[in-house]
């Protein structure tokens, strides 16, 4: 008699090993059974252990927790329900992440007591499945792995978008800075309405397409992060704030000085009247319109954040290039429409100041992907 593991089941147990997961397998199963179906599946290819059920009655709880501190995989074999919420007891305690699968009621305890309790939803009882946190409706093991590689994509495009929000706040506060810091002897390089127009205006729809990136090649092939790893962390910080921002911060001051003193300010010159002041508007303007260039850059810099952008492929988001191709028109619109331009203080730029624009999302995705290559 034989009753086989289906086909999708070692493809899956090969995508957890590569993952960082650890399989357990406590059943009630004769030890020499289990075994050979854990073989047959390469459960246990660095290492197998079967426990009787006998065997960890009598083990103390120190020597279980030895146990389950190594990187062995387990087999308890002839095992009680009651034996699977002790093990997820011991596990919590030594402070691993426990996803605990069960069907019947007796189970109930571990499903309820493990991070994340899976029931089965065909031949699962009802007091399993209220006691769980996910419900297999196909009772596949091989959906749990998939379930894992959807929260962590989910994860990941929570921390891009992020990213991609968080890389803006440098040159947008650091020209109001150089204004301050300089007692007002250089000019406002950005109005408050052409922030406007960025916050709500150009960033908005790429940044929600970020949320729906596909999975990032290797995704699978990281280990867990930690239970205390937040989603805001340093690494971010330093990408978002230091790198991405401060390349943009870089390009965006250059575009405004560059514009400045190519129409004849000198510091300390008054922009308020006269025509000094549509130097100024088009100083502004080229730093709205600088924004705007590297946040193309940002979006792109930010779809990965292990991978190269060849490996995920420039066009596999349409979602993200339907955002930009909206960015760049609204801004199109804002420095060319006259209602528009009275509203956000603009003014329709020189043909070889949009020349200037076309390097920057090249420059600004280009240094944050040899940053990650030295990574």
């Amino acid at each position: 008699m034989l009753d086989p593991p289906r086909p999708e089941v070692a493809a899956a147990v090969a995508r957890c090993h590569s993952a960082g997961i650890r399989i357990i397998v406590v059943t009630g199963d004769h030890g020499l059974t289990a075994r050979g179906i854990a073989q047959s599946v390469r459960i246990g290819h660095a290492g197998l252990r079967v426990v009787t059920g006998s065997e960890l009655e009598q083990m103390p709880e120190p020597d279980l927790d030895r146990l389950l501190a190594t990187d062995v995989e387990l087999i308890f074999a002839r095992s009680s329900p009651e034996a699977k919420l002790r093990i997820t007891d011991a596990l919590r305690d030594s402070g691993q992440v426990v996803a605990m699968t069960g069907d019947g009621v007796n189970d109930a305890p571990a499903l309820r007591r493990s991070d994340i309790g899976v029931a089965m939803g065909k031949s699962g009882t009802d007091v399993a499945r209220e006691a769980a946190t996910m419900v297999l409706t196909d009772d596949n093991f091989a959906t749990i792995v998939s379930a894992v590689e959807a929260g962590r994509r989910v994860y990941d495009n929570v921390r891009k978008f992020i990213v991609y929000i968080f890389a803006h706040a440098t040159p947008e506060v650091v020209p109001f800075l150089v204004y301050a810091l300089s007692g007002g002897q250089v000019p406002l390089p950005l109005t408050v309405m052409q922030i406007l127009a960025i916050d709500l205006g150009t960033e908005t729809l790429p940044a929600l397409a970020l949320g729906r990136e596909k999975a990032e090649p290797g995704l699978m092939d990281r280990r867990p992060r930690k239970r205390t790893q937040n989603v805001v962390d340093r690494g971010i910080l330093v990408r978002s704030w230091g790198l991405l921002g401060g390349v943009s911060e870089v390009l965006v001051m250059t575009l405004f000085f560059a514009t400045l003193l190519d129409g004849g300010w000198y510091l300390g010159a008054d922009v308020g009247a006269g025509i000094l002041h549509h130097t100024w508007q088009s100083a502004t303007t080229m730093s709205f319109l600088g924004i705007v260039a590297c946040q193309i850059g940002t979006a792109f810099a930010s779809r990965t954040e292990h991978a190269s952008l060849a490996k995920v492929g420039v066009a596999s988001n349409p979602l993200l290039l339907w955002g930009i191709a909206f960015e760049v028109c609204f801004a199109a619109l804002v420095v060319t429409v006259p209602v528009l331009r009275h509203i956000f203080g603009t003014v329709i730029p020189q043909w070889h100041q949009v020349l200037w624009l076309l390097p920057l999302p090249f420059i600004v995705w280009g240094c944050d992907e040899a940053w990650r290559w030295h990574r």
